[in-house]
């Protein structure tokens, strides 16, 4: 579901992502395959650094279908960012990619707390954070942080997934799948 960041998708990621519906959301914007192939080649070399962690995610089939990433990582913690094609949404590849990409951050990569900054305006976005159990708001809970992401204009609501979260959800999945047996 989930693979490290290669050039080889990039034409199709970029057909995907050019869908204005996907552009005016993404944080970094290409305008042309040229471009999204330059783009994902510093990310990749970000990665390298330790400042950003990428990965493609697939669809059932093996197809590139978007991104999911951990961009500004610092102490531990970054921000999230994920997009799919519009062809893919609706489909519970978005819920997949973020289980399998926080299992990898939170026990496999160290990393204690993810946060994601969703535009206020985004009701997809807001609404697919909502329903995420191991997420909370955390504009009250993390003042200085929200401040910060809104230090130009009120754009911006903070959620936060933390490691014990993350891990409570789980056991709760596994506890559940085991009752059902």
């Amino acid at each position: 579901m989930l693979k490290k960041r290669d050039l080889q998708d990039c034409h199709a990621l970029y057909e995907l992502i050019s869908d204005p519906n996907v552009m005016k959301y993404v944080r970094h914007k290409a305008h042309s395959a040229e471009e999204y192939l330059f783009s994902t080649k510093a990310l990749m070399e970000e990665e390298e650094q330790g400042l950003v962690i990428s990965r493609t995610i697939l669809s059932d089939f093996g197809q590139p279908i978007g991104t999911i990433n951990l961009f500004d990582i610092e102490h531990h913690a970054g921000f999230l960012g994920t997009w799919i094609g519009p062809p893919f949404q609706g489909q519970g590849y978005n819920a997949k990619a973020k289980e399998q990409f926080l299992s990898e951050l939170f026990f496999e990569l160290e990393i204690e707390r993810v946060f994601m900054r969703i535009r206020k305006v985004n009701e997809k976005s807001l609404r697919a954070a909502a329903k995420l159990p191991y997420a909370i708001q955390a504009n009250d809970s993390f003042p200085a942080l929200y401040a910060e992401i809104n230090s130009e204009q009120d754009v911006y609501d903070l959620f936060c997934i933390s490691k014990d979260m993350f891990h409570f959800y789980l056991l709760q999945q596994q506890n559940q799948e085991e009752q059902a047996m």
